[in-house]
């Protein structure tokens, strides 16, 4: 049985990423990258699909943990009756062979150990052959995967489990170190465990000590930073959603999908949270993955790709897990790639612009592909498309995705003329204007003065909480009171925001459909901070806040009768909204900072902070 999702805790090396338990159970991890097969699945599943634990072998034992200040090393101390000792555990951050590492250090008295390890390839369907080498060095191979550990500890087996059980006592240090390799290649060299725990800790050390921001919020700021970093797949600057697939975005559901891809709806949002906060260099790398991965044809653009820029990313389902706490199916792959989903055309320009003001340098032909996408997105605006939130039904005029349409010439525009290129531009402003004009006649319920989630419905969506953000309307416009007022009557719980409207009938399914949406929570004090409600944003991005782990660490979605975080964990988006919604309330409350201009290379100046999106015209 799988713990609590906000029970775990994230390790990781900017190639993939493990949860660990507060039980000291390792169990979820994808070898060597984000999206590979795990090799431990107990978070889908039980132990006998992957685990690796290492605890107290007597029951009666009080856990505390923390991450090492400003890294992504865990401590998880455990105190018995018989002593205390605390498991260190880290991903070593190399361009070679990937480790998890784990090390025993014995604080007082001497408390009997025991572990449990079980490797099960092919996300849980694969038992290896597991051999002990002549140096000790225990070797685990199926297929095209090989991982060894490397300890002291004697290890025996047991119904296909490796166990051992050892004392430690105060000054004891035992390593354990488990390595991935590909199984057609040498055994891997034995690394200092030691000697990369020092290396691990000033790495961090000296990465967080980039950031800029120095509001209240800095902890849960920095946690949040640091979270965006270890989801990022150093190689190619990608940057997932989260690192786990098939976590239930409601208890015991099937609405369960495969978040271990690069999403462009996130594009703009990671671009402002990376700079804001003083690293301009992950946003570059993010933005040169970004503009990688949509080379090509703007026709053939997608919503989503791979850690390496991959467009297929075919989903299927794994029968043989049982599905967290009995959800299923369990997916991998996302079908959602495919679909037209006109607002990543917003999300790219925006991004584009943004990233221009932040002095990254571009391509010199980036702004003829900028123009072929607004030549391909007038011949498309007006078709219905999937939405922001991938619904799987029918396509629909969904007002956000109009906006973002708005949003992609408005952003051409300004690059246009602040920069002097060559462009239609005053085709594009009839363009804009005529999104404009459609969306404020077919987009707003004329009763309740609110926009809707689509033409001709009067259903609400979370998502058009972002219309002032992107400059659409300003904050305090009527229509868009009228939005927040229902967004608040009708999708809020326990001070939460749903994603979707509770009142809309769904086959199959009863209200709510999910937890709600935290990523949308903070975007609704992202308003209140456009509107000059300072009071209010504060009140809603502490609400957010209270939610998460003892650890900082936040899922996509809370269910708030449950009172448990549900949908995959850590998730981006939540991460970075938070971060933003801490720069924006930091700013409105310092008004007398004034955003600085950014060098044409390197890191902003100190303390500096980028202007938000745009403003409302």
């Amino acid at each position: 049985m799988p713990a609590a999702i906000e029970d775990y805790a994230l390790i990781g090396d900017c190639q993939t990423a493990a949860l660990v338990s507060r039980e000291g159970s390792i169990d979820w991890l994808c070898w060597p990258t984000f999206d590979s097969d795990a090799c431990f699945a107990a978070l889908l599943g039980t132990e006998q699909h992957g685990r690796w634990k290492i605890a107290p072998a007597a029951g009666g034992v009080r856990i505390q943990r923390r991450y090492q200040p400003g890294t992504l090393i865990l401590e998880t101390t455990f105190i018995t009756d018989d002593g205390e000792v605390v498991l260190i555990d880290f991903m070593p951050v190399k361009d070679a062979t990937s480790d998890v590492v784990r090390i025993v250090r014995g604080l007082h008295g001497c408390v009997r150990m025991s572990l449990e390890l079980v490797v099960r390839f092919g996300s849980g369907c694969n038992v290896p052959w597991v051999r002990t080498l002549r140096d000790g060095t225990w070797h685990a191979i199926a297929g095209p995967d090989m991982v060894v550990l490397r300890t002291p500890v004697p290890l025996l087996g047991k119904d296909l489990t490796t166990v051992a059980e050892f004392d430690v006592k105060r000054g004891d240090e035992i390593p354990f170190v488990l390595t991935y390799e590909l199984s057609h290649l040498p055994l891997p060299k034995a690394i200092n465990p030691l000697r990369a725990l020092h290396a691990t800790q000033d790495l961090w050390s000296k990465w967080s000590a980039r950031c800029t921001y120095e509001g209240e919020a800095r902890e849960l700021v920095l946690r949040s930073l640091i979270t965006l970093k270890a989801l990022t797949f150093a190689p190619t600057g990608g940057i997932v959603a989260a690192p786990t697939s098939s976590l239930p975005e409601k208890l015991g559901g099937g609405r369960n999908w495969d978040y271990r891809f690069c999403w462009l709806r996130d594009a703009t949002f990671t671009l402002l949270a990376l700079v804001n906060a003083g690293y301009t260099d992950e946003a570059a790398a993010w933005h040169n993955w970004l503009l990688r991965a949509v080379a090509g044809s703007p026709a053939d653009m997608q919503i989503m790709y791979g850690i390496a820029g991959q467009r297929r990313l075919l989903e299927w389902e794994a029968p043989w897990l049982p599905g967290y706490e009995g959800a299923r199916p369990v997916r991998f792959g996302n079908a959602a790639h495919a679909q037209l989903q006109l607002d990543t055309y917003g999300e790219l320009m925006d991004a584009i612009r943004q990233a221009r003001a932040s002095g990254i340098d571009l391509d010199t032909h980036m702004w003829d592909f900028e123009t072929t996408l607004l030549d391909h997105l007038e011949k498309i605006w007006r078709h219905p498309d999937s939405g922001i939130w991938e619904h799987r039904g029918p396509p629909q005029h969904y007002v956000l995705s109009k906006v973002m349409c708005w949003v992609a010439f408005d952003r051409g525009i300004k690059s246009a003329e602040e920069f002097g290129f060559e462009c239609p531009l005053e085709h594009w402003k009839a363009v804009r204007a005529e999104i404009r004009k459609e969306v404020c006649a077919n987009g707003v319920d004329k009763e309740s003065h609110s926009f809707v989630e689509a033409y001709g419905s009067r259903y609400l969506d979370a998502g058009l909480l972002l219309l002032p953000s992107v400059g659409f309307i300003k904050a305090d416009h009527p229509c868009m009171r009228g939005t927040v007022d229902s967004i608040e009557r009708h999708l809020m719980r326990d001070g939460l925001v749903l994603r979707h409207d509770p009142r809309q009938e769904r086959p199959g399914e009863t209200p709510p459909f999910e937890g709600a949406f935290l990523a949308c929570t903070l975007w609704l004090a992202d308003v209140h901070v456009l509107a000059g409600d300072i009071g209010r944003a504060r009140e809603l991005f502490e609400r957010v806040t209270a939610v998460a782990n003892d650890l900082g660490l936040l899922a996509e979605e809370y269910d708030v009768d449950a009172r448990r975080q549900t949908g995959n964990f850590p998730q981006a988006l939540t991460h970075i909204a938070l971060i933003n919604t801490a720069q924006n309330i930091h700013h409105a409350l310092n008004p007398e900072r004034e955003p600085a201009q950014q060098r044409a290379k390197g890191t902003p100046e100190t303390g500096a902070e980028m202007p938000k999106r745009e403003a409302a015209e």
